[in-house]
């Protein structure tokens, strides 16, 4: 492997990398070596038109960008030099040039590597007079994606990605020299499924999503590591939260799972946290607390096992993995036998999207769980989590408990309704498509009282332990 200097540290790297690549390989990039940049990125082919990465490599009579040039055996670099500091001094001062002055209501303020960059790299003043070049302001450029063009520094982050990973092409750079200007194409939208991923490979606040814009400061919210649940994929996310809300989902990297994308409906997912939630315990139809809904439950696994009627238990591949795992020894301890469960599907691509509209079916499967979507046959008792098996196969089963976050035919139909907390409230772990376990943790806390499956099954167990007085009698 060949040997890299960087600023007279040694480190081996992989052989046909550029210095970028190697340094982001090390996770060393803006994190112990810092080399500025704005048109690279790590998952887009490379483009070298900022400028801003140059370093001084010995034996080389010029500066060289640091994106596209390749690493040799004993290469030295420095990035410190006063030759470099200059050089990244004239390149902000450049892309300053027609940049509007107006950080205190730009949207990506606080996340804007413009204004870090400014302020650590840049030159205290602007020496221009000229006015700057007038460009057109907040412009819906599809549904998702609104445009302020006058900030725009054509780093061509978006129209790679658009021809790279989307491969839709919405977007192009027309005109030439400083009449360059970036554009959609006459007559096409940006509308694709993963359109919003604009927004975050955008350096500077010329593109932000619609949905987020001028919500709430950045600097409001802290973000929170957890996992998308929408499909079998299991895309790595930062939740951003403030006062027990969420305000967005956006990609968080890793080249295992997702890269650093996700596709716009996962990332709008995080508005059905708080819609059709399934906030109070039901029993028989009636509004109780949680306790009494338990002691119901309780209740009714009795009156089955002293009938000896037919338990049976529905799992959900929307619940952890620490969640099924107290549900098969729930169920062993009833006799009930393997759970069964039921895949929501649709449609998929070839990018990050899977037919299977859940993030833990495969978990199910590695815990022995039965999946099928048919009917449950007769049984006097059935004990389910969640409800992505469809209320009709409920049809011959006398009577049901069921633990579930939202609202749904089958929670209209139960006869005991216990409020569950979804991912973004507990912590536990998916099991992804590709067979890789990924955890998440709590993010807010649910408006009333809510308990985690294995939670409410526990309490079920104690209820169904401590029988009333006339039952002991």
């Amino acid at each position: 492997m060949p040997k890299l200097t960087i600023d007279g540290r040694e480190y081996e790297v992989a052989e046909g990398r550029t210095i970028l690549q190697a340094i982001d390989d090390l996770g060393l990039l803006m994190n112990g070596v810092e080399i500025p940049h704005y048109c690279w990125h790590p998952k887009l082919t490379i483009d070298g038109s900022c400028r801003l990465c140059q370093v001084e490599i010995e034996g080389m009579p010029k500066l060289q960008i640091a994106c596209n040039t390749p690493v040799t055996d004993g290469m030295k670099v420095n990035t410190q030099s006063e030759r470099v500091a200059k050089a990244r001094r004239g390149v902000m001062e450049l892309l300053l040039i027609n940049h509007p002055l107006d950080c205190p209501i730009c949207d990506q303020a606080g996340e804007c590597k413009l204004q870090d960059y400014a302020f650590a790299y840049g030159v205290a003043a602007a020496r221009t007079r000229e006015p700057r070049r007038p460009a057109k302001k907040s412009v819906e450029l599809g549904p998702t994606i609104t445009f302020d063009q006058e900030r725009c520094i054509l780093c061509r982050r978006c129209v790679r990605f658009c021809r790279e990973i989307s491969k839709t092409g919405e977007l192009g750079v027309f005109n030439r020299g400083d009449e360059s200007l970036l554009e959609t194409y006459p007559g096409v939208p940006l509308d694709n499924p993963y359109s919003m991923n604009v927004a975050d490979v955008c350096p500077v606040g010329a593109l932000t999503t619609r949905d987020f814009r001028f919500k709430i400061r950045v600097w409001f919210t802290d973000d929170v590591d957890s996992v998308c649940n929408q499909c079998a994929r299991g895309c790595n996310i930062h939740v951003s939260r403030s006062n027990n809300k969420i305000y967005r989902f956006v990609p968080r990297r890793n080249d295992a799972v997702n890269d650093t994308w996700m596709c716009d409906h996962g990332r709008m997912s995080y508005k059905l946290n708080g819609q059709g939630r399934l906030s109070q315990a039901r029993a028989d139809g009636k509004a109780v607390s949680t306790l009494a809904a338990l002691a119901r439950a309780g209740e009714l696994v009795r009156a089955a096992r002293s009938s000896g009627g037919r338990i049976v238990g529905v799992a959900s591949p929307l619940a952890a993995n620490e969640d099924l795992a107290a549900f098969r020894e729930f169920l062993a301890e009833l006799g009930a036998g393997a759970a069964r469960f039921a895949v929501p599907r649709g449609e998929s691509d070839e990018i990050l999207i899977e037919a299977e509209k859940a993030p833990n079916a495969a978990g199910c499967r590695a815990l022995g769980m039965v999946e099928s979507a048919d009917s449950l046959g007769h049984a006097e008792l059935a004990i389910v989590l969640g409800h992505t098996l469809h209320a009709a196969a409920f049809a011959d089963v006398r009577r049901v408990v069921l633990v579930d976050s939202h609202e749904s035919a089958l929670s209209a139909r139960a006869d005991v309704v216990l409020p569950g907390r979804t991912f973004l409230e507990k912590s536990g772990s998916f099991t992804n498509v590709d067979g890789i376990t990924q955890r998440f943790q709590p993010v807010v806390e649910p408006t009333f009282e809510a308990l985690a499956e294995r939670e409410a099954l526990e309490e079920i167990r104690k209820a169904i332990a401590a029988a009333p007085a006339r039952e002991r009698a």
